[in-house]
């Protein structure tokens, strides 16, 4: 489970473009709370801070505790918007969380023992079909990553959402349905087998039908060699009249 993030923040009393660039030459991150049917908030992060807490990683799936000026929010990184060149942060969108402490947020699959897996082994192919997957889940309890083991799995198979072990509270958004999450795509061995035998006879006889195909054009341009010998043969008879 992810741990709750502690950061400290200051209100920020006007909004605008303004506000918000004074805020960066401040050192600061502009940002603003909204959600859970209350007023929206203008905030601003220290930069080192809330760079150290993205750099560690999940931090859009990690609640957070905002410490405002005492005030205290449990609140989710809903977007971070970057600097397209610095890739630095320059505005965060949090989210409250609601009385209930359930949250809607991504969770990232990870796939283990891959060389335990028979159709892998034989040239099948890891097919992800999602790398994340959305559930609802008590704020304190996220899940970094769902594990899913791939041992024993043959070509053809598909790994589905039932397959998945989820803590408790957790739930996936879609239930409706099982959906896929995965599958190991690629041909059987035997498969390849009977189609290149298939196809053997066919190569073999091409060549015949070549062959006999080729024997009409062979003697055409036989049939033709004498026409052009004939042509050759009148050449020299031209020679004397020409030194004449």
């Amino acid at each position: 489970m992810s741990e709750l993030i502690s950061l400290k923040a200051t209100a920020r009393p006007r909004a605008g473009k303004g506000a918000a660039r004074q805020a960066r030459r401040d050192g600061n991150v502009p940002a603003v709370i909204y959600g859970n049917s209350e007023t929206p908030e203008m905030i601003n992060l220290e930069y080192n801070e809330l760079w150290k807490q993205v750099l560690r990683g999940h931090f859009t799936s990690t609640a957070i505790e905002l410490d405002v000026e005492g005030k205290k929010h449990i609140v989710l990184a809903r977007d971070v918007q970057v600097d397209p060149v610095r890739d630095t942060p320059l505005h965060v969108d949090f989210q409250r969380v609601g009385k209930d402490g359930v949250i809607r947020v991504s969770i990232p699959v990870h796939f283990t023992n891959e060389a335990a897996s028979p159709g892998l082994k034989r040239g099948g192919v890891l097919n992800i079909v999602r790398h994340d997957v959305e559930v609802f889940c008590p704020y304190d309890k996220i899940p970094r990553f769902f594990e899913i083991s791939l041992e024993g799995m043959e070509i053809g198979r598909s790994i589905h959402i039932s397959a998945v072990t989820m803590p408790e509270g957790v739930t996936p958004v879609i239930k409706n349905r099982d959906f896929t999450i995965a599958t190991i795509a690629g041909a059987l061995k035997g498969d390849d087998e009977t189609s290149s035998a298939a196809a053997t006879p066919d190569a073999a006889a091409a060549p015949a039908a070549d062959a006999k195909g080729a024997a009409p054009a062979a003697g055409a341009k036989a049939a033709a060699a004498p026409a052009a010998g004939g042509k050759a043969a009148a050449a020299p008879a031209a020679k004397p009249a020409a030194k004449k």
